[in-house]
C-alpha cells in the first residue's frame, strides 16, 4: 500500500473518532492534495467538506483531526488554517517505494482490476492504396499505447486495423489502373505508384467529368463479384499490407486482426433485417433512417435511396460482429474527432437495438496532424509519409551516434529505438485532443521534452548502476541519510505516483499522462544525478543511492514501454 493510501486511512480513521462515518479512506484519498510548496509537507487534507457534518469553522475541525493522527509513515502532523498538512518520514517512505519497485521490476504499477476480459481496440486503419501519412500515425502510436496500458491494468486488448479497403475510391483505382497503370511500376512501389494513379484520376476528372461515372460503374462491378475487379482490388489490398507491415514492424506495433470494411459486406444485411424487426427504421427522402431526435441528434443513414448501405450500417455490424466474437469489458475506437457524431449517432443506435453493452463502448477522438497549421490532404498530393519520416529520424540519429559515440555496440539497432522513439514521443506527449503540428526541428531535438531526452535519462542511470557495480536482487537497505536531499526526495516522490499516473491515463485513454510523466521523472532524475555525489562515497551510502537509480531504471523503461518506445541501455 502507497504512502497516500496509508496517510488516508489515518486520517478516515480518525473522523470516525470524531464521528464522521462517511468519510471512508476511499473518498478521503480523493480528497488529498499536494501542498503548492513543500516546506508546508508533502500531503495536505481540507476539512471544507465536513464543516456541515460537524457544525464547526473547518479551522478548528482541522485543529482536533491533527491531533489524532500519527504513525508510520508521517513524521509530523500540523493543523495551518483549514488545512491538516501531513509530513512524510523520508527514510521509511523512501525505503517503502524503493523496495516496492525492485521487487515487483517491471510488473510494478500492474493491476488486476480487468480481470483478464477482452478490450478490443480499433486502432490505425489506413486507406489501402493509399500512402501511410503523418495522419495516421496519430490513431497507431495513441492505440498502440492505450492497448498497452489496458494490459497494464490487467484487461486483454485485442488490437483490430480496421483497414479502409472499401468504398467508390477503388471503382476509381481500378479505371486508373486499366487506363495508365503498369503491372511491373506497381509491383517495384505499389503504394507510390497507386498513389500517383489515384491522383492522376483526380487531376483528368476535373477535365473530363465522366471519369467519375466509370469509378462509380467499377466499384458497382466490383461489390457484384466481377471477376477482373476482384482480382485487382486483391492485388492493391495485398500489395498496400505488405507495404503497412514493414512500417508496423519498424514501429514494433502488432495486430490481432486485420478485418477491414470489406469484411462486413455479408453481416450488413442482418443489421437492416434487425433495425426492421425491433421497428426503428423509418424512410426519408427514399432512404432508411433511424430516427435520433429524443439526443438532439441527426437521423442516422442506414441504407440510401438507391439501396447502398454506409458506413453507419458497416459499423454497427462490426460492433455486433465483436461482441458476440470477443464479449467484451469495453470497446474502444481510436479514431479522429470529425467523427465524433458518427459514433454518437452508432452508440445510440445501438442503445436503441436494447444492447446495453453499447455503454461500455468508447470513442477515444483525438485532434489532427496539420502541416504549416493546414490538413494534409493524399488527393491534393500534399502528405508528409511516416516512411519517410522514420527513414529520416533514424538517418539523424545514426549521425549524432557517428559523432558523440562511435564505438557504442548495437549502433543500427539503437538509432532505430531512439529515432522511431522520437517520432511516437513527439505524439504521445501531447494531450490527444489537441492538433499536432508536423515540425522535423521539434520532433528530433534531443533535449527538452522528447523522446530521446527520456531514452538518454534511462540509458545515462543504466550507466551509473555499470560504474557502480549494482549488485540486483540484493536486499534494500538504506543508510540513514543517504536520500535525505530534496533532489532524492523529489525522485521518490514521483517513483511512488506511477501507479496512480497509470490509472488516470487508463481511465481517461490518455497516454499524455505517461508521457509527461516520463518527462518529469527524466527530469528531476538528472537533478538529483548533477547535485549529489553517487559513486564517490562511502559504500553503504553509494549502495542506497544506487537502489534508487535502480528503481528510477525500471520505471522509465516501463513508462516508455507503455507508449510503444524502447529503453536502450546505451546510448
Amino acid at each position: 500500500m502507497g504512502y497516500k493510501q496509508q496517510a488516508a486511512e489515518k486520517i478516515a480513521g480518525a473522523l470516525s473518532q470524531m464521528g464522521v462515518d462517511n468519510f471512508d479512506s476511499e473518498t478521503v484519498y480523493g480528497m488529498l492534495e499536494t501542498p503548492p510548496n513543500p516546506e508546508m509537507g508533502d500531503i495536505a487534507f481540507p476539512c471544507f467538506q465536513l464543516a456541515k457534518a460537524l457544525r464547526k469553522a473547518p479551522p478548528m475541525i482541522a485543529a482536533e483531526l491533527a491531533g489524532q493522527i500519527s504513525g508510520t509513515p508521517l513524521r509530523e502532523v500540523k493543523a495551518v488554517g483549514p488545512y491538516v498538512n501531513l509530513f512524510l518520514d523520508q527514510q521509511s517512505v523512501a525505503a517503502q517505494v524503493i523496495g516496492t519497485i525492485l521487487e515487483q521490476g517491471g510488473t510494478y504499477g500492474s493491476s488486476a482490476v480487468g480481470e483478464g476480459r477482452n478490450v478490443p481496440i480499433d486502432l490505425s486503419s489506413p486507406n489501402i492504396a493509399k500512402p501511410f501519412s503523418m495522419g495516421h500515425l496519430r490513431s497507431t502510436v495513441i492505440g498502440n499505447a492505450i492497448a498497452n496500458i489496458m494490459e497494464k491494468q490487467g484487461y486483454k486488448p485485442v488490437r483490430i486495423n480496421h483497414l479502409g479497403d472499401w468504398g467508390t475510391q477503388f471503382g476509381k483505382l481500378i479505371v486508373a489502373y486499366r487506363l495508365w497503370g503498369d503491372e511491373a511500376k506497381v509491383k517495384a512501389e505499389p503504394i507510390k505508384e497507386l498513389l500517383s494513379l489515384y491522383i492522376r484520376f483526380h487531376e483528368e476528372a476535373e477535365n473530363d467529368p465522366a471519369l467519375e461515372d466509370q469509378g462509380r460503374e467499377w466499384f458497382k462491378k466490383l461489390e457484384d463479384g466481377d471477376e477482373e475487379a476482384q482480382h485487382l482490388w486483391k492485388w492493391f489490398r495485398d500489395e498496400s499490407l505488405k507495404e503497412f507491415m514493414k512500417i508496423y514492424e519498424l514501429m514494433n506495433v502488432s495486430f490481432d486482426s486485420t478485418n477491414g470494411e470489406a469484411f462486413y459486406n455479408d453481416k450488413m444485411d442482418r443489421v437492416v433485417t434487425l433495425l426492421e424487426e425491433k421497428g426503428l427504421l423509418s424512410e426519408s427522402d427514399g432512404a432508411l433512417v433511424v430516427n435520433l431526435d429524443e439526443y438532439d441528434m441527426p437521423p442516422s443513414l442506414i441504407k440510401k435511396s438507391d439501396g447502398a448501405t454506409l458506413y453507419a450500417t458497416r459499423d454497427l455490424a462490426a460492433a455486433l460482429y465483436r461482441h458476440e466474437t470477443y464479449d467484451f469489458a469495453k470497446a474502444v475506437y481510436v479514431v479522429g474527432n470529425e467523427q465524433r457524431l458518427h459514433f454518437q449517432q452508432l452508440f445510440k443506435v445501438l442503445e436503441k437495438m436494447g444492447y446495453d453493452w453499447a455503454r461500455n463502448m468508447h470513442h477515444v477522438p483525438f485532434g489532427m496532424m496539420l502541416k504549416d497549421g493546414k490538413k494534409m490532404s493524399t488527393r491534393k498530393g500534399k502528405v508528409v509519409l511516416l516512411e519517410e519520416v522514420l527513414a529520416q529520424a533514424i538517418a539523424d540519429v545514426q549521425k549524432v551516434i557517428e559523432e558523440k559515440n562511435p564505438s557504442l555496440a548495437n549502433k543500427e539497432e539503437v538509432a532505430r529505438q531512439v529515432g522511431v522513439g522520437a517520432v511516437i514521443f513527439h505524439d504521445l506527449k501531447n494531450f490527444r485532443l489537441n492538433d499536432v503540428n508536423f515540425s522535423w526541428e521539434e520532433m528530433l531535438t534531443f533535449e527538452g521534452e522528447t523522446g530521446p531526452y527520456v531514452q538518454y535519462s534511462h540509458a545515462r542511470a543504466c550507466s551509473l548502476l555499470r560504474k557502480g557495480n549494482y549488485q540486483p536482487g540484493a536486499a534494500v537497505s538504506l543508510a540513514e541519510g543517504a536520500l535525505e536531499s530534496k533532489e532524492a526526495w523529489a525522485v521518490i516522490t514521483l517513483l511512488n505516483n506511477f501507479p496512480e499516473v497509470i490509472q488516470r491515463a487508463a481511465d481517461n485513454f490518455d497516454p499524455s499522462q505517461i508521457g509527461k510523466y516520463v518527462i518529469d521523472l527524466a527530469q528531476v532524475f538528472n537533478k538529483f544525478y548533477a547535485n549529489v555525489r553517487i559513486l564517490a562515497e562511502e559504500e553503504n551510502i553509494k549502495a542506497s543511492r544506487l537502489a534508487l537509480v535502480a528503481a528510477v531504471v525500471v520505471v522509465l523503461k516501463e513508462g516508455l514501454r507503455l507508449l510503444g518506445l524502447a529503453a536502450p541501455e546505451e546510448m
